[in-house]
């Protein structure tokens, strides 16, 4: 039997940009498809035939029914954010509990997390960053502190309000004192915790383990990230990030999965940039093509409801994501966005004091202060939304992507034409690489 492939489908932007339908349909081919960071700040939107799940914990492999999904170590659980998925799902007639394993070492997400991240960020005014206010941050925190409740915790209710009480005494004292928000009380947020953990407990596996079973028998696995590279903790526009690791790397600590495991990263970019929230955006556009950009891409956040900016494609930041991901392909999505410009640009520089440089600083204020630099290439007035095979691209669009590809250094294997599962051009499948 031939090795089994791993591939990981990963955002090299600022999220966004349509990694749900790649891993739901690259899942065709795998027998696992697998989390390994983010919580349920996510949202992955799948569309099969016109019908749209939307997803922000589960896998975006479970509408494929030979194969089991798995949420990894790295993933932080929302409980009641989970249950609600989990009955959206099986309302849809998807089987998702024998399919659906989640690690027991996943931090506990709670309701307090979400309150204080709620907090903060109304407290920061106009300097604040932009979470989603899901609690996601405080979560990450007491996991890194030491202090934070893990899944597991929950198969032992006297364990868990025993460790609950000592946490919950250091976060009520922070709300109360410092943000003048209520609190919890300690037996009625136990109870409710037990009492929504039933559905989950039976499902609690040691993710590490079942995946090197995997690997023993030559599966092909298949790696989803949440979020967009440019949001990574370390290597993202901080402090306008996300609170985890959002690159293919932080697949060995969110999994247990070794980085030497790994055959394929593809990283998955839109064929303009969207950004959410606060942070420098170099080659964001404020004029008429920034609003047809916007309009035509239904640029509004799947998980909250916000309006993305809309900007060129960006090279300089796009260059530095697939180095940090050590990129095999690329994916372009919503290439028909640009369909009807009379010219598209890409930045290939920036310009700052004068000076122009191709790699980006790490200093926001230094990022801020940036002047895009652009190459302008033809547009095409022909539509691409739909289209299934790369020859029948009108030849600027051709173009474009080839201009991609030189720039970057990295081919381009999938290109996306429209929402669907089935509105794309394959060119290289990865799991056939």
């Amino acid at each position: 039997m031939a090795k089994g492939h791993v591939v990981a489908v990963i955002g090299s932007q600022w999220g966004d940009e349509g990694k749900g339908k790649l891993v739901d349909l690259l899942s065709e081919k795998a027998q696992a498809v697998v989390r390994y960071q983010g919580g349920h700040n996510a949202g992955h939107t799948l569309i099969v035939n016109g019908e749209k799940t939307v997803l922000k914990l589960v896998p975006s492999g479970i509408l494929h029914k030979n194969l089991t999904c798995y949420i990894g170590n790295g993933v932080v659980v929302d409980i009641l954010a989970l249950n609600q998925e989990i009955n959206m799902l099986e309302e849809k007639g998807i089987d998702v509990l024998n399919r659906l394993k989640i690690s027991g070492a996943c931090p506990l997400l709670m309701p307090y997390h979400a309150m204080l991240d709620k907090a903060r960020e109304e407290a920061l005014g106009n300097l604040a960053i932009g979470t989603t206010v899901r609690g996601i941050g405080p979560a990450y925190e007491d996991k890194v502190s030491r202090r934070g409740l893990r899944l597991l915790d929950l198969n032992n209710p006297q364990k868990f309000t025993k460790k609950l009480e000592v946490i919950l005494d250091y976060h009520n004292f922070v709300l109360r004192n410092y943000y003048h928000q209520p609190g919890f009380e300690l037996n009625q947020l136990s109870d409710q915790i037990l009492e929504q953990s039933k559905k989950i407990l039976p499902i609690l596996s040691d993710v590490a383990a079942n995946l090197e079973t995997h690997l023993k028998s030559k599966d092909n696995i298949l790696f989803e990230a949440a979020q967009g590279a440019l949001l990574d903790n370390d290597h993202g526009t901080f402090p306008f990030v996300t609170s985890s690791n959002t690159t293919a790397g932080a697949i060995a600590n969110g999994s247990g999965v070794g980085p030497r495991y790994l055959d394929y990263v593809l990283a998955v970019a839109k064929a303009y940039t969207t950004r959410v929230g606060g942070g420098p955006f170099v080659t964001e556009l404020f004029d008429d093509i920034g609003k047809t950009l916007s309009t035509k891409g239904k640029e509004v956040g799947t998980n909250t409801g916000r309006v993305r900016r809309c900007g060129w494609f960006d090279m300089v930041a796009f260059k530095r994501s697939c180095l940090i991901n050590s990129t095999t392909g690329l994916c372009i999505t919503k290439l028909d966005v640009l369909d009807g410009l009379s010219e598209v640009k890409i930045c290939v520089g920036y310009k700052y004091n004068n000076q122009i440089s191709d790699s980006p600083f790490l200093d926001t204020d230094q990022l801020t202060n940036c002047e895009p630099v652009y190459e302008t290439l033809p547009g095409w007035s022909e539509n691409t939304a739909k289209v299934k095979k790369f020859e029948q691209l009108p030849n600027n669009a051709v173009n474009y992507i080839k201009k991609l590809e030189e720039l970057s250094g990295v081919p381009v294997h999938i290109i996306s034409t429209g929402p669907d599962r089935d509105e794309t051009v394959i060119i290289q499948n990865p799991f056939d690489f």
